[in-house]
């Protein structure tokens, strides 16, 4: 197969899996932690009011979703990727934490949150998902 189109579907894969286990923690999150009374997650607005009722601990299940999403999906660019495996991994990071700068603004939350979530969820995610692949210190990385 052409390396370029290989490329091109590990990182769709990457993405696609990444959304998939996102989504996957996102849903299960509520079950595991419930959410505070009043709390209503049906609309963005809806959703941005409620986080006032929420504790740390709310804020777990969203956390995880994102960093072992982008875990998930850089592992499996950097694993299928024919050339530059690192750097597709750590692209998937970084696509991740376009979705990430793009959920603070239209979400807020804590400051404490924003940072965590921003600074270790995506690009050090991308990269160890990259690192379990095999793909750091490899000739192609």
């Amino acid at each position: 197969m052409n390396p370029i189109v290989k490329n091109v579907l590990a990182v769709v894969a990457g993405i696609i899996v990444g959304s998939v286990v996102n989504l996957g923690i996102v849903s299960l999150g509520p079950n595991i932690i419930p959410l505070p009374d009043g709390a209503d997650t049906s609309t963005m607005e809806a959703l941005r009011e409620s986080m006032k009722l929420y504790t740390p601990i709310h804020f777990l299940s969203p956390f995880l979703a994102h960093a072992l999403g982008t875990l998930a999906g850089a592992f499996v660019a950097a694993k299928f990727a024919a050339t530059h495996r690192a750097r597709m991994g750590i692209g998937i990071g970084l696509f991740f934490l376009l979705g990430g700068i793009t959920a603070v603004v239209q979400l807020g939350g804590p400051l404490w949150f924003k940072a965590a979530d921003l600074l270790l969820a995506y690009i050090p995610m991308g990269y160890l998902g990259a690192k379990l692949a095999g793909a750091m210190g490899t000739e192609e990385a």
